[in-house]
C-alpha cells in the first residue's frame, strides 16, 4: 500500500483484493464468473473507499495539538519518537535499536506458494517527544504506516520487517490521557506497575523472551519477580523523568475506546493525508466502474 510505505493495518484499503479477484475469475474459466467478479470487486471498493476517505477526513480535519496543552480526548501529535528510558525495543529479526517493530515469517511450500510460519508485533512503550514535553505511546492495536520496510531470503524461509526508528519523524492520532503526576502515591505506582504487566503480558513471546531465562517455556516465581522490579523501575523513571521537566502528570496515547482511528506513522500528515485521498477517488472510481459493469453483464447474460 502507498507505494513505498509500507502499512501495517487493514489490507483491504489499497487494490490488493482486486488482484485476488481476478486470479480467481480467471481460473473458473467460465464467462459467467465475471459479472460476480466485478460485483465483489465494486464491494470491496465500497468498503475501502468508506476506509481511506474516514482516514483521510480525520488527518485532515483535526488540529495538530502540542503534548504540554493537549486537551483529554481524542488529538493529533507530531513530534520525535524516542525509546523510554533511553532504552529501545529491539527488532525481533534485524536485531535493530527501534521504537516499534512488526514482523513476519514465511516458508517456501513444494507449491513455490509462501506460508506465514510466524508473525509478531511489539507492544512496549515508547515515546513522542515535541518541544513542550513527551508523550508515552501505547502502541498495541495501532494502525502503523512506516517506510522502514526490509524482506531478505535465507532459503527456505522469507523474512519481513517493519520499523519506527528513534530520532525520526512521528504523527500520532489517538487518545490522550494524563495520568496522576504524584510520584509520592504507592496505590498510584503499584496501579501504574499492574497496567504496564498487563501489557507486556499481551505478547506472551515478547514476555518469554524478556524474562524467561531458563528458557523453559514458562516464566516462574522467581522471573515475575524480576518482571515486576523492571516494571517498577520503568515507572519510577518515567515519572523522575517527568518531575525533572517539570511536567504534571505522565501524558499517554492510547487506542481510543470509542474505535476511533489509532494511527503512528513516520511522515507529515500532508503527505499522508494526501495518499489516502487518493485512494479513495481510486476507489470511489472502481466502484462505479465495476458496478456498472457488472449491471450490464448480468443484463447480457
Amino acid at each position: 500500500m502507498f507505494g513505498k510505505t509500507r502499512t501495517h493495518g487493514p489490507w483491504w484499503l489499497s487494490g490488493a483484493a482486486h488482484f485476488f479477484i481476478i486470479i480467481v475469475a480467471v481460473k473458473t474459466e467460465t464467462p459467467a464468473a465475471w459479472p460476480w467478479a466485478l460485483l465483489a470487486m465494486c464491494g470491496v471498493s465500497f468498503f475501502a473507499w468508506l476506509g481511506n476517505h474516514r482516514r483521510y477526513r480525520q488527518i485532515h480535519d483535526l488540529p495538530t495539538s502540542k503534548v504540554a496543552s493537549a486537551a483529554q480526548g481524542y488529538v493529533e501529535l507530531i513530534g520525535r519518537g524516542e525509546p523510554v528510558d533511553g532504552e529501545p525495543v529491539i527488532s525481533k529479526l534485524g536485531r535493530k535499536p527501534c521504537c516499534w517493530y512488526r514482523y513476519e515469517i514465511e516458508e517456501q511450500k513444494s507449491d513455490n506458494k509462501w506460508q506465514t510460519i510466524d508473525q509478531g508485533t511489539s507492544v512496549a512503550h515508547f515515546l513522542l517527544v515535541d518541544d513542550t514535553g513527551a508523550c508515552v505511546i501505547s502502541p498495541e492495536n495501532a494502525e502503523v504506516v512506516t517506510s522502514n520496510h526490509r524482506t531478505w531470503i535465507e532459503e527456505p524461509y522469507r523474512h519481513t520487517e517493519w520499523l519506527l526508528m528513534p530520532g525520526e519523524v512521528l504523527y500520532a492520532l489517538g487518545e490522550f490521557v494524563t495520568h496522576s503526576g504524584n510520584v509520592g502515591g504507592h496505590a498510584d505506582e503499584r496501579e501504574e506497575i499492574r497496567l504496564l504487566i498487563d501489557d507486556w503480558k499481551r505478547d506472551q513471546q515478547a514476555l518469554n523472551e524478556r524474562f524467561d531465562l531458563n528458557r523453559d517455556g514458562t516464566i516462574d516465581m522467581k522471573e515475575w519477580e524480576l518482571a515486576r522490579l523492571q516494571a517498577a523501575r520503568e515507572i519510577r523513571n518515567q515519572r523522575a523523568s517527568q518531575m525533572n521537566k517539570h511536567v504534571e502528570g505522565v501524558h499517554l496515547l492510547r487506542r481510543p475506546r470509542d474505535k476511533r482511528l489509532f494511527l503512528l506513522a513516520n511522515e507529515m500528515p500532508d503527505t499522508l493525508g494526501r495518499r489516502y485521498r487518493l485512494w479513495s477517488l481510486f476507489h470511489l472510481l472502481v466502484m462505479i466502474g465495476t458496478g456498472i459493469g457488472s449491471l450490464i453483464l448480468f443484463g447480457v447474460k
